[in-house]
């Protein structure tokens, strides 16, 4: 039973969109890569980068000159750069920080096929470079994972003691768990959110839709339940799985958490916190991301980017062994 559940559990993870909604191609003038249906921006950078599973992902760097932070994208299941590009922009904006972004293998036009574990090595190729590439460092990048995306987060997160702060949108407790309401973690799971959170020790917020019918609001609940450094979470009420970002609440708390974080740890949660008044980022996406809908009916009725990251999953591993436009989705028929 192990392995066919982990074969359909992989295989309802993963819906790149068929074409891809971007092409890449060369500025006549500088010959710097683009995206196809965007126009060059001096503070954009579009890369190709190798991983450790021998694929070469597509990521975008989004560059602010006032940013003190650096905020590392991991999109839904359902969603290519191309759709997530105006999105970034408006958050690189918003927060004041600078932002990367990345297609998973067999996303885009990054080579490969999906997987788990392609989505950890591609991460952890992203983040390599963040650190070479653009100088960042572990105390100020902020890992944000969406949805499925909420599994290479926490993968990386876990290994990464001296982060600034995760936040994870939509998240899913495991894959199985979006289908099947089990209350221990199999070997043959999924990207086992559940588990790795508690060995994440940045501040963690939450944020997700009450009215979410893909994945219940109970698996961010309980993430949040189970973190070691709570932040205020944010439950939308009404919200979906595909829509919270034009919420006025979303762009509002993220922007309160990311100067919270910004400050030294003495001073994070004491005196009174400036109120915003941004409105929605972007107009109402329509849901492309349909994660595990299939399944839920059924209840609803590496070697590492360097060696610290793989002393680090070594340990990982023994711990556990002891123990817009973004849409995920899963197919229905």
């Amino acid at each position: 039973m192990g392995g066919v559940t982990s074969s359909m559990a992989a295989k309802l993870a993963f819906f790149p969109p068929n074409p891809p909604s971007y092409k890449l191609v060369a500025d006549e003038m500088t010959g710097l890569l683009l995206l196809s249906t965007f126009p060059h921006r001096e503070n954009v950078e579009i890369l190709k980068l190798p991983t450790r599973k021998g694929t070469e992902v597509v990521a975008m760097y989004i560059r602010h000159p006032m940013a003190t932070s650096t905020l590392l994208y991991s999109h839904g299941n359902a969603a290519d750069l191309g759709q997530m590009y105006e999105l970034f922009v408006e958050l690189s904006i918003h927060l004041r920080v600078n932002l990367m972004g990345y297609d998973y293998s067999g996303y885009g036009q990054s080579s490969g096929k999906p997987s788990e574990q392609h989505t950890y090595a591609d991460i952890e190729a992203v983040y390599k470079c963040m650190e070479e590439g653009y100088g960042a460092k572990q105390e100020d990048i902020i890992l944000y994972g969406q949805s499925v995306g909420s599994g290479p987060t926490l993968d990386l997160a876990a290994r990464l003691p001296h982060l600034r702060a995760v936040v994870l949108h939509s998240p899913i407790l495991s894959g199985l768990r979006v289908m099947y309401p089990v209350k221990k973690s199999y070997w043959f799971d999924i990207y086992k959110n559940i588990d790795k959170i508690q060995l994440v020790d940045c501040p963690v917020l939450v944020i997700h839709g009450t009215a979410d019918e893909v994945v219940d609001c109970s698996h961010g609940k309980q993430l949040w339940e189970l973190s070691k450094e709570k932040y205020e979470p944010l439950w939308l009420k009404g919200g979906n799985h595909c829509d919270l970002e034009h919420h006025p609440e979303y762009i509002r708390h993220l922007k309160k958490f990311v100067s919270t974080v910004e400050k030294p740890p003495s001073q994070r949660y004491t005196g009174s916190r400036r109120r915003s008044t941004d409105q929605q980022l972007l107009p109402p996406r329509k849901s492309t991301d349909i994660v595990f809908e299939a399944s839920r009916k059924v209840e609803r009725s590496r070697r590492s980017v360097d060696c610290c990251l793989e002393k680090s999953r070594k340990s990982v591993d023994h711990q556990l062994e002891r123990g817009r436009k973004s849409v995920d989705r899963i197919r229905t028929g």
